[in-house]
């Protein structure tokens, strides 16, 4: 049942406590505290066990201890961001003290506990990660009331995957914003940054194997160690994307006889011609090359849009691609059986790093022999793609799905074609990571395969708006996304006490 705070608003779950005895930081020991209401944070903590007492505020002197020196980092950006002192490893607490341990996770990996009692805080989790998640529920609770209310938190994401992706190809984001927008997910729980920094009008990351296809305006390595750095301190895995075969128009520049020509040699924008040997083997330069760059566990291949698959004809248009598609594949070959041979080549390069590959859904074509790797997983983007097939067709599968529905979760600048800014309140109102195509939820038996979803930032007209203006666009966007990938039932505020309460936030 809801438990209700004084202005009579649902405060989030609660189950009834025993009275809590007055911390001697009580104004009175015979003080009688309301019960506790759930704090208010976004996105909203899942569970949480009421009780009485004065809740704990941060005061001079006060400090962030671990119970464990992997949580050294956690506690350090904590105790800077409350102004409290941090004191390291201790194995005694103090009244006030805010203590940080590993234990527990009946939740998940990610799941916490936050205790607040006797004067004290205490977040544990399974993992670091967990704790960290816990830091934040307590910082914004800070920040938007000054207390953290009595109780116990129990919280968990809904799901695993929770990302922002950013197009740094087509418009060139300063190193700074992106920091900025990293500091930003963390406290809102995301855990996954995407970069597509390779595309047809820029490549946007210094190569140090192939020098000749940076664009004027890039980020340098150091940048990008440094973006890479802190998103890990705040438990962010950075994805990168080099988009193949199509895509590659800034590669192509600098190599054109690469690019892929129809029968009457007209060359077809962004896709390189992937019956060249020097297609795969520049392709495979980048991808080893940038697997040093971004540790992570995961690589988004792409493998979207390309062209040669949007003729009526493949074969006819490019007898070159069919020629190479029979050689490899028998006289059944095809175009299209070449360019999944083409993904199944590229991931094959990346898990040579340990990573796990993922590409846009219409990397993935209908009735061909050669079937995508069973671990790539879907990046469910669009219901246009070619033989255009419904989400389930992907699921029935037995496939992994990211949930990029660009129904809800694309901003692109400028609004070209089809597309209108996303907004908060929609997402906030409509969107679940089953809506995966479209306004319509997939059945709910597919939902454990559903691994998240990710907010994206497009920038096909990258000069609409400025970088600022961007982040003011989808500042409320974002928080809606957070809200629902974290938990995707029917929220309890409604959407302007949402809007609030982001605004108390900050």
């Amino acid at each position: 049942m809801w438990a209700f705070g004084g202005d009579g608003s649902p405060a989030g779950p609660a189950r009834s406590a025993p009275e809590a005895p007055s911390s001697p930081a009580s104004a009175s020991p015979t003080r009688t505290y309301p019960l506790s209401r759930a704090p208010r944070t976004i996105p909203a903590v899942r569970a949480h066990t009421a009780a009485r007492g004065p809740g704990w505020r941060p005061a001079r002197g006060e400090r962030v201890v671990v119970a464990d020196p992997s949580l050294a980092d956690e506690g350090r950006l904590t105790a800077g961001e409350l102004g409290l002192t941090y004191a390291g490893e201790q194995k005694d607490t103090r009244p006030g003290d805010v203590r940080l341990a590993l234990g527990g996770g009946a939740g998940g990996p990610e799941s916490y506990t936050m205790t607040v009692r006797g004067g004290g805080v205490t977040i544990s989790g399974p993992t670091d990660a967990g704790v960290f998640y816990g830091t934040r529920t307590l910082k914004q609770e800070v920040r938007g009331g000054g207390t953290a209310p009595e109780g116990v938190v129990e919280d968990a994401p809904a799901k695993p995957r929770r990302g922002l992706m950013l197009d740094i190809a087509r418009k060139p984001f300063t190193a700074g914003w992106i920091e900025d927008r990293i500091r930003e997910l963390g406290d809102l729980k995301y855990n996954e940054l995407g970069l597509h920094f390779s595309d047809d009008q820029s490549f946007r990351i210094q190569s140090d194997t192939h020098p000749e296809i940076v664009s004027a305006n890039h980020l340098t390595k150091a940048q990008v160690k440094r973006i890479v750095d802190l998103a890990a301190a705040r438990h962010i895995t950075v994805v990168p994307e080099i988009d193949s075969p199509g895509h590659l128009g800034a590669v192509i520049a600098a190599h054109p006889g690469l690019q892929l020509r129809n029968a009457q040699g007209v060359a077809t924008r962004g896709a390189v011609d992937i019956s060249e040997p020097g297609a795969a083997e520049i392709v495979d330069d980048l991808l080893n090359e940038f697997a040093d760059v971004f540790p992570g566990g995961y690589w988004n291949l792409g493998g979207d849009e390309y062209q040669a698959l949007t003729v009526r004809d493949p074969q006819a248009s490019y007898p070159q691609l069919a020629a190479a598609a029979r050689r490899a594949y028998g006289s059944g070959g095809t175009v299209a059986d070449l360019t999944t041979g083409w993904l199944n080549d590229r991931s094959a390069t990346v898990r040579k790093h340990d990573r796990a590959p993922r590409a846009w859904n219409d990397g993935f074509f209908r009735n061909t022999s050669v079937q995508p790797g069973r671990d790539i997983e879907v990046a469910y983007w669009t219901g246009k793609e070619i033989g255009a097939r419904q989400p389930d067709a992907y699921l029935s599968a037995g496939r992994k799905v990211i949930n990029y529905n660009d129904e809800f979760l694309y901003y692109v600048l400028g609004e070209p074609q089809t597309f209108v800014y996303p907004t908060g309140q929609r997402i906030y109102e409509q969107w679940t990571p089953r809506v995966l195509r479209g306004t319509a939820a997939v059945p709910a038996r597919y939902d454990a395969q559903i691994l998240g979803g990710s907010f994206a930032v497009w920038c096909d007209l990258a000069n609409a708006q400025t970088q600022d203006q961007v982040a003011a666009g989808i500042r409320m966007p974002l928080r809606a996304t957070a809200q629902k990938l974290w938990d995707s039932r029917k929220p309890a505020l409604s959407w302007p006490d949402f809007e609030a309460l982001a605004d108390r936030l900050g």
